[in-house]
Protein backbone atom coordinates (compact mmCIF):
# COMPACT_ATOMS: atom_id res chain seq x y z
CA UNK A 1 0.00 0.00 0.00
CA UNK A 2 1.11 3.46 -0.78
CA UNK A 3 1.65 6.59 1.04
CA UNK A 4 3.37 7.38 4.03
CA UNK A 5 1.18 5.75 6.69
CA UNK A 6 1.36 2.80 5.39
CA UNK A 7 0.67 0.22 8.05
CA UNK A 8 -1.32 2.59 9.80
CA UNK A 9 -4.81 1.41 10.39
CA UNK A 10 -7.70 3.87 11.27
CA UNK A 11 -11.02 3.07 12.99
CA UNK A 12 -13.43 5.92 11.39
CA UNK A 13 -16.30 6.41 13.44
CA UNK A 14 -16.80 9.77 12.47
CA UNK A 15 -20.02 11.14 10.41
CA UNK A 16 -20.55 14.31 8.31
CA UNK A 17 -17.98 16.42 7.00
CA UNK A 18 -15.09 17.19 10.26
CA UNK A 19 -14.34 13.80 10.86
CA UNK A 20 -14.74 12.07 7.49
CA UNK A 21 -12.88 15.06 5.69
CA UNK A 22 -9.96 14.27 8.35
CA UNK A 23 -9.64 10.45 8.03
CA UNK A 24 -9.65 11.08 4.21
CA UNK A 25 -6.58 12.71 4.42
CA UNK A 26 -4.78 9.77 6.00
CA UNK A 27 -6.17 7.50 3.72
CA UNK A 28 -4.87 9.31 0.22
CA UNK A 29 -1.43 9.11 2.30
CA UNK A 30 -1.64 5.27 2.88
CA UNK A 31 -3.46 4.51 6.27
CA UNK A 32 -5.93 1.93 5.73
CA UNK A 33 -9.07 3.51 7.09
CA UNK A 34 -12.27 1.39 8.06
CA UNK A 35 -15.02 3.74 8.00
CA UNK A 36 -17.53 2.40 10.76
CA UNK A 37 -21.03 2.74 9.48
CA UNK A 38 -24.77 2.00 10.93
CA UNK A 39 -26.90 -0.04 8.71
CA UNK A 40 -28.22 3.16 7.05
CA UNK A 41 -25.36 4.90 6.49
CA UNK A 42 -23.37 8.13 7.37
CA UNK A 43 -25.89 11.35 7.10
CA UNK A 44 -23.49 12.68 4.33
CA UNK A 45 -24.94 9.97 1.48
CA UNK A 46 -28.57 11.11 1.81
CA UNK A 47 -27.81 14.96 2.24
CA UNK A 48 -27.41 16.17 -1.20
CA UNK A 49 -29.42 14.64 -4.39
CA UNK A 50 -28.12 10.62 -4.85
CA UNK A 51 -25.82 10.10 -8.00
CA UNK A 52 -26.25 6.31 -7.97
CA UNK A 53 -29.83 4.62 -8.84
CA UNK A 54 -29.13 2.95 -5.11
CA UNK A 55 -28.75 5.73 -3.06
CA UNK A 56 -25.87 5.29 -1.78
CA UNK A 57 -23.69 8.07 -2.70
CA UNK A 58 -23.57 12.11 -2.62
CA UNK A 59 -21.27 14.11 -4.40
CA UNK A 60 -20.17 15.04 -0.68
CA UNK A 61 -20.27 11.65 0.38
CA UNK A 62 -17.49 10.70 -2.05
CA UNK A 63 -15.18 13.79 -1.70
CA UNK A 64 -14.90 12.91 1.96
CA UNK A 65 -14.66 9.10 2.24
CA UNK A 66 -12.80 8.30 -1.14
CA UNK A 67 -10.27 5.24 -0.68
CA UNK A 68 -11.86 4.04 2.95
CA UNK A 69 -13.00 0.31 3.86
CA UNK A 70 -16.20 0.48 5.30
CA UNK A 71 -17.88 -1.97 7.85
CA UNK A 72 -21.76 -1.59 8.88
CA UNK A 73 -22.26 -2.27 12.67
CA UNK A 74 -25.89 -2.19 14.50
CA UNK A 75 -23.63 -0.94 17.83
CA UNK A 76 -27.42 -0.67 19.24
CA UNK A 77 -26.86 -4.49 19.75
CA UNK A 78 -23.81 -6.16 21.99
CA UNK A 79 -22.49 -8.24 18.83
CA UNK A 80 -21.74 -5.33 16.96
CA UNK A 81 -20.14 -3.42 20.11
CA UNK A 82 -17.87 -6.55 20.04
CA UNK A 83 -16.74 -6.76 16.54
CA UNK A 84 -15.88 -3.00 16.81
CA UNK A 85 -13.86 -3.63 20.23
CA UNK A 86 -12.34 -6.64 18.39
CA UNK A 87 -11.21 -3.71 15.66
CA UNK A 88 -9.75 -0.76 17.99
CA UNK A 89 -7.82 -3.54 19.60
CA UNK A 90 -5.85 -4.24 16.39
CA UNK A 91 -6.18 -0.64 15.43
CA UNK A 92 -3.69 2.67 15.43
CA UNK A 93 -5.77 5.49 15.49
CA UNK A 94 -9.59 5.50 16.42
CA UNK A 95 -11.31 9.02 15.46
CA UNK A 96 -15.02 9.79 16.77
CA UNK A 97 -16.97 13.06 16.71
CA UNK A 98 -20.26 11.31 18.23
CA UNK A 99 -21.85 13.93 21.06
CA UNK A 100 -20.10 14.53 24.56
CA UNK A 101 -20.76 10.90 26.63
CA UNK A 102 -22.04 8.77 23.74
CA UNK A 103 -18.96 6.91 23.49
CA UNK A 104 -19.38 6.11 27.11
CA UNK A 105 -22.80 4.59 27.00
CA UNK A 106 -21.16 2.60 24.34
CA UNK A 107 -18.46 1.34 26.58
CA UNK A 108 -16.17 2.54 24.03
CA UNK A 109 -14.46 5.72 26.29
CA UNK A 110 -10.76 6.42 25.97
CA UNK A 111 -10.23 4.39 29.82
CA UNK A 112 -12.14 1.63 28.54
CA UNK A 113 -10.62 1.54 25.41
CA UNK A 114 -6.58 2.37 26.24
CA UNK A 115 -7.86 -1.21 28.44
CA UNK A 116 -7.65 -2.99 24.83
CA UNK A 117 -5.14 -0.91 23.07
CA UNK A 118 -2.30 1.25 25.34
CA UNK A 119 -1.19 2.40 22.16
CA UNK A 120 -4.02 3.47 20.53
CA UNK A 121 -4.29 7.50 19.67
CA UNK A 122 -7.76 8.04 20.74
CA UNK A 123 -8.97 11.26 18.77
CA UNK A 124 -12.34 12.92 19.54
CA UNK A 125 -13.86 15.74 17.21
CA UNK A 126 -16.26 18.11 18.76
CA UNK A 127 -18.38 21.01 18.36
CA UNK A 128 -17.44 23.65 21.44
CA UNK A 129 -15.06 21.03 23.69
CA UNK A 130 -16.43 18.44 26.25
CA UNK A 131 -16.19 21.74 29.04
CA UNK A 132 -17.85 24.87 29.65
CA UNK A 133 -21.74 25.72 29.22
CA UNK A 134 -21.78 25.15 25.93
CA UNK A 135 -20.22 21.82 25.73
CA UNK A 136 -23.96 20.00 25.39
CA UNK A 137 -24.89 21.85 22.45
CA UNK A 138 -25.85 20.28 18.66
CA UNK A 139 -23.52 22.06 16.74
CA UNK A 140 -22.55 22.86 12.67
CA UNK A 141 -20.73 24.62 10.51
CA UNK A 142 -22.79 27.95 11.02
CA UNK A 143 -22.71 27.62 14.76
CA UNK A 144 -19.22 28.21 15.02
CA UNK A 145 -18.71 30.78 11.92
CA UNK A 146 -21.08 32.79 14.52
CA UNK A 147 -19.10 31.99 17.78
CA UNK A 148 -16.06 32.57 16.41
CA UNK A 149 -16.14 35.68 15.07
CA UNK A 150 -15.51 34.56 11.44
CA UNK A 151 -19.25 36.05 10.88
CA UNK A 152 -18.09 39.41 11.74
CA UNK A 153 -14.63 39.28 10.00
CA UNK A 154 -17.05 38.41 6.39
CA UNK A 155 -19.40 41.57 8.07
CA UNK A 156 -20.93 43.84 5.01
CA UNK A 157 -19.02 47.37 4.32
CA UNK A 158 -21.29 49.90 5.90
CA UNK A 159 -24.02 48.28 7.85
CA UNK A 160 -21.39 45.79 9.63
CA UNK A 161 -23.85 42.92 9.73
CA UNK A 162 -22.29 39.71 10.30
CA UNK A 163 -22.30 37.34 7.31
CA UNK A 164 -21.28 33.49 6.96
CA UNK A 165 -19.25 32.71 4.04
CA UNK A 166 -21.00 30.22 1.93
CA UNK A 167 -18.45 27.00 2.59
CA UNK A 168 -18.14 25.11 5.21
CA UNK A 169 -15.00 26.66 6.62
CA UNK A 170 -15.19 25.46 10.11
CA UNK A 171 -15.80 21.93 9.75
CA UNK A 172 -12.72 21.76 6.99
CA UNK A 173 -10.41 23.71 9.12
CA UNK A 174 -11.15 21.46 11.62
CA UNK A 175 -10.01 18.39 9.22
CA UNK A 176 -7.39 20.36 8.50
CA UNK A 177 -5.88 20.72 12.05
CA UNK A 178 -7.03 17.00 13.28
CA UNK A 179 -5.28 15.22 10.34
CA UNK A 180 -2.03 17.31 11.44
CA UNK A 181 -2.73 16.50 14.97
CA UNK A 182 -3.55 12.95 14.36
CA UNK A 183 0.09 12.09 12.81
CA UNK A 184 2.09 14.43 15.32
CA UNK A 185 0.33 11.95 17.78
CA UNK A 186 1.73 9.16 15.63
CA UNK A 187 5.06 10.44 15.49
CA UNK A 188 5.06 10.57 19.17
CA UNK A 189 3.78 7.03 19.76
CA UNK A 190 6.79 6.20 17.57
CA UNK A 191 9.65 7.76 19.90
CA UNK A 192 7.49 6.72 23.32
CA UNK A 193 5.30 3.49 22.41
CA UNK A 194 2.73 5.74 24.26
CA UNK A 195 -1.08 6.62 22.69
CA UNK A 196 -2.45 9.24 23.92
CA UNK A 197 -5.64 11.03 23.44
CA UNK A 198 -6.33 13.59 21.11
CA UNK A 199 -9.13 16.51 21.61
CA UNK A 200 -9.89 18.61 18.77
CA UNK A 201 -12.82 21.05 18.93
CA UNK A 202 -13.93 23.02 16.06
CA UNK A 203 -14.44 26.25 18.22
CA UNK A 204 -11.21 25.69 19.00
CA UNK A 205 -10.23 25.61 15.66
CA UNK A 206 -11.64 28.39 14.27
CA UNK A 207 -10.59 30.79 17.10
CA UNK A 208 -7.04 29.75 16.04
CA UNK A 209 -7.28 29.90 12.40
CA UNK A 210 -8.43 33.51 12.95
CA UNK A 211 -6.35 34.67 15.08
CA UNK A 212 -2.60 35.92 13.03
CA UNK A 213 -4.62 38.18 10.94
CA UNK A 214 -8.27 38.76 12.16
CA UNK A 215 -8.03 39.19 15.83
CA UNK A 216 -4.59 41.99 15.46
CA UNK A 217 -6.50 44.25 17.10
CA UNK A 218 -6.78 41.88 20.04
CA UNK A 219 -3.81 40.84 20.30
CA UNK A 220 -1.56 43.55 22.94
CA UNK A 221 -3.82 43.12 26.56
CA UNK A 222 -5.08 46.69 27.30
CA UNK A 223 -4.51 48.13 23.64
CA UNK A 224 -7.71 46.70 22.32
CA UNK A 225 -9.06 48.78 19.57
CA UNK A 226 -12.39 48.07 17.46
CA UNK A 227 -11.94 45.66 14.30
CA UNK A 228 -14.92 47.38 12.57
CA UNK A 229 -13.27 49.73 10.30
CA UNK A 230 -10.59 47.35 9.68
CA UNK A 231 -12.57 44.97 8.31
CA UNK A 232 -14.99 46.46 6.73
CA UNK A 233 -12.67 47.59 3.95
CA UNK A 234 -14.02 46.21 0.47
CA UNK A 235 -12.96 43.00 -1.03
CA UNK A 236 -9.75 42.70 -3.84
CA UNK A 237 -12.50 41.25 -6.25
CA UNK A 238 -11.98 43.85 -9.57
CA UNK A 239 -14.49 44.10 -12.29
CA UNK A 240 -12.98 44.34 -15.24
CA UNK A 241 -14.70 45.13 -18.70
CA UNK A 242 -15.30 41.55 -19.11
CA UNK A 243 -14.72 39.93 -16.38
CA UNK A 244 -13.23 40.26 -12.52
CA UNK A 245 -9.75 39.81 -11.34
CA UNK A 246 -7.86 40.22 -8.05
CA UNK A 247 -4.65 42.45 -7.18
CA UNK A 248 -2.14 42.74 -4.18
CA UNK A 249 -0.46 45.68 -3.47
CA UNK A 250 1.02 45.45 -0.16
CA UNK A 251 4.54 45.99 -0.34
CA UNK A 252 6.15 48.74 -2.05
CA UNK A 253 7.66 47.76 -5.25
CA UNK A 254 3.81 46.10 -5.52
CA UNK A 255 2.49 49.25 -5.02
CA UNK A 256 4.61 50.81 -7.65
CA UNK A 257 4.10 48.19 -10.19
CA UNK A 258 0.68 48.93 -9.91
CA UNK A 259 0.72 52.42 -10.63
CA UNK A 260 3.70 51.71 -13.60
CA UNK A 261 1.07 49.20 -15.18
CA UNK A 262 -2.05 51.72 -14.56
CA UNK A 263 -0.09 54.36 -16.11
CA UNK A 264 -0.52 56.18 -12.89
CA UNK A 265 2.67 57.70 -11.75
CA UNK A 266 1.03 60.15 -9.86
CA UNK A 267 -0.36 57.92 -7.11
CA UNK A 268 3.32 57.11 -6.19
CA UNK A 269 3.43 60.55 -4.23
CA UNK A 270 -0.10 60.77 -3.33
CA UNK A 271 0.19 61.24 0.61
CA UNK A 272 -2.35 58.48 1.34
CA UNK A 273 -0.59 55.43 -0.45
CA UNK A 274 3.07 56.32 -0.01
CA UNK A 275 3.95 53.92 2.44
CA UNK A 276 2.83 50.36 3.42
CA UNK A 277 1.60 51.43 6.65
CA UNK A 278 -0.36 54.78 5.02
CA UNK A 279 -2.25 52.37 2.06
CA UNK A 280 -3.17 49.77 5.29
CA UNK A 281 -4.66 53.08 6.82
CA UNK A 282 -6.46 54.14 3.92
CA UNK A 283 -7.25 50.91 2.68
CA UNK A 284 -10.91 51.32 1.51
CA UNK A 285 -9.74 54.68 -0.31
CA UNK A 286 -6.43 52.95 -1.88
CA UNK A 287 -9.31 49.85 -2.87
CA UNK A 288 -12.06 51.90 -4.21
CA UNK A 289 -9.63 53.89 -6.14
CA UNK A 290 -8.14 50.67 -7.90
CA UNK A 291 -11.59 49.26 -8.69
CA UNK A 292 -12.37 52.47 -10.47
CA UNK A 293 -8.93 52.18 -12.57
CA UNK A 294 -9.65 48.09 -13.32
CA UNK A 295 -13.01 49.09 -14.78
CA UNK A 296 -11.73 50.75 -17.61
CA UNK A 297 -10.06 47.64 -19.70
CA UNK A 298 -10.48 43.78 -20.24
CA UNK A 299 -9.00 41.08 -17.72
CA UNK A 300 -6.58 39.66 -20.55
CA UNK A 301 -5.16 43.18 -20.97
CA UNK A 302 -5.25 44.26 -17.13
CA UNK A 303 -3.62 40.53 -16.23
CA UNK A 304 -0.95 41.23 -18.47
CA UNK A 305 -0.22 44.65 -17.60
CA UNK A 306 0.45 43.59 -14.01
CA UNK A 307 2.18 40.42 -14.30
CA UNK A 308 4.58 42.67 -16.66
CA UNK A 309 5.11 44.87 -13.70
CA UNK A 310 5.35 41.81 -10.99
CA UNK A 311 1.89 42.18 -9.36
CA UNK A 312 0.40 39.99 -7.79
CA UNK A 313 -3.10 39.22 -9.79
CA UNK A 314 -4.97 36.42 -11.07
CA UNK A 315 -8.54 36.10 -12.61
CA UNK A 316 -11.29 35.56 -10.31
CA UNK A 317 -12.94 32.39 -11.76
CA UNK A 318 -16.51 30.39 -11.98
CA UNK A 319 -15.89 27.00 -10.59
CA UNK A 320 -16.71 25.85 -13.60
CA UNK A 321 -13.64 27.85 -14.86
CA UNK A 322 -11.54 26.24 -12.30
CA UNK A 323 -11.71 22.71 -13.68
CA UNK A 324 -10.13 24.25 -17.26
CA UNK A 325 -7.68 27.03 -15.83
CA UNK A 326 -4.30 26.59 -16.96
CA UNK A 327 -2.23 26.48 -14.13
CA UNK A 328 -4.95 23.99 -12.85
CA UNK A 329 -4.49 21.56 -15.71
CA UNK A 330 -0.53 21.75 -15.95
CA UNK A 331 -0.75 20.81 -12.38
CA UNK A 332 -2.91 17.94 -12.77
CA UNK A 333 -4.86 19.15 -9.82
CA UNK A 334 -8.04 17.46 -10.72
CA UNK A 335 -7.85 13.66 -10.99
CA UNK A 336 -10.51 11.10 -13.21
CA UNK A 337 -11.73 8.49 -12.48
CA UNK A 338 -14.51 5.68 -12.67
CA UNK A 339 -16.23 5.44 -9.64
CA UNK A 340 -18.73 2.19 -9.49
CA UNK A 341 -22.49 2.66 -9.70
CA UNK A 342 -21.86 6.24 -10.40
CA UNK A 343 -19.84 6.68 -13.61
CA UNK A 344 -17.10 8.60 -13.94
CA UNK A 345 -15.89 11.62 -11.05
CA UNK A 346 -13.76 14.42 -10.36
CA UNK A 347 -11.66 14.78 -7.61
CA UNK A 348 -8.99 17.48 -6.21
CA UNK A 349 -6.30 15.62 -5.92
CA UNK A 350 -4.28 15.22 -2.57
CA UNK A 351 -2.53 18.40 -1.80
CA UNK A 352 0.70 17.27 0.18
CA UNK A 353 3.09 15.20 -3.22
CA UNK A 354 5.61 13.11 -0.63
CA UNK A 355 8.66 12.55 -2.92
CA UNK A 356 9.89 8.80 -1.70
CA UNK A 357 6.68 7.97 -0.45
CA UNK A 358 3.90 8.89 -2.24
CA UNK A 359 0.48 8.76 -1.52
CA UNK A 360 -2.54 7.31 -3.49
CA UNK A 361 -4.21 8.77 -6.48
CA UNK A 362 -8.33 9.45 -5.80
CA UNK A 363 -10.28 6.15 -5.59
CA UNK A 364 -13.47 4.67 -4.99
CA UNK A 365 -15.61 5.99 -1.77
CA UNK A 366 -17.47 2.46 0.03
CA UNK A 367 -20.76 1.32 -0.37
CA UNK A 368 -22.40 0.85 2.94
CA UNK A 369 -21.05 -2.47 4.62
CA UNK A 370 -19.19 -3.40 1.19
CA UNK A 371 -16.16 -4.62 3.27
CA UNK A 372 -17.78 -5.58 6.12
CA UNK A 373 -17.01 -9.40 5.64
CA UNK A 374 -13.92 -9.15 4.62
CA UNK A 375 -12.92 -7.07 7.63
CA UNK A 376 -14.36 -9.52 9.96
CA UNK A 377 -12.51 -12.24 8.14
CA UNK A 378 -9.48 -10.21 9.44
CA UNK A 379 -10.30 -9.83 13.09
CA UNK A 380 -10.75 -13.89 12.82
CA UNK A 381 -14.42 -14.25 12.14
CA UNK A 382 -15.21 -17.60 10.87
CA UNK A 383 -17.73 -17.86 7.68
CA UNK A 384 -20.13 -19.21 9.43
CA UNK A 385 -20.28 -16.29 12.17
CA UNK A 386 -20.25 -13.59 9.57
CA UNK A 387 -23.17 -15.18 8.43
CA UNK A 388 -25.12 -15.52 11.87
CA UNK A 389 -24.27 -11.73 12.02
CA UNK A 390 -25.55 -10.97 8.72
CA UNK A 391 -28.45 -12.59 9.21
CA UNK A 392 -29.24 -11.56 12.33
CA UNK A 393 -28.90 -8.03 10.91
CA UNK A 394 -26.04 -7.06 13.22
CA UNK A 395 -24.24 -6.36 10.13
CA UNK A 396 -24.70 -4.90 6.52
CA UNK A 397 -23.53 -6.63 3.44
CA UNK A 398 -23.57 -4.23 0.03
CA UNK A 399 -21.68 -6.15 -3.12
CA UNK A 400 -20.08 -3.99 -5.72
Amino acid sequence: MAGPLSGVRVVDLTSVVSGPFATMFLADQGADVIKVEPPVGDMTRRTRPPIDDDGQFSPMFISTNRGKRSISLDLKRPEGVEALRKLIARSDVLVQNFRPQVMERLGLGEAAVRALNPRLIYVSISGVGDSGPYAGKRVYDPIIQGLSGFADVQAQAGTRRPQMIRAIVADKTTSVMTAQAITAALYARERTGVGQHVKVAMLDAMIAFLWPEAMTNYVVVGREAPAGDHNARPDLVFATIDGYITAGTISDSEWAGFCKATDRPDLLDDERFNSQGKRAANATERITLMGEILATRTTENWLKRLDDCDVPCAPVLRRAEVLTNEQVVARELIAEYVHSGVGRVRQARPAAQFSATPGRAPSAAPRIGQHSREILEELGYGAEEIDGLANTKVIREVKG
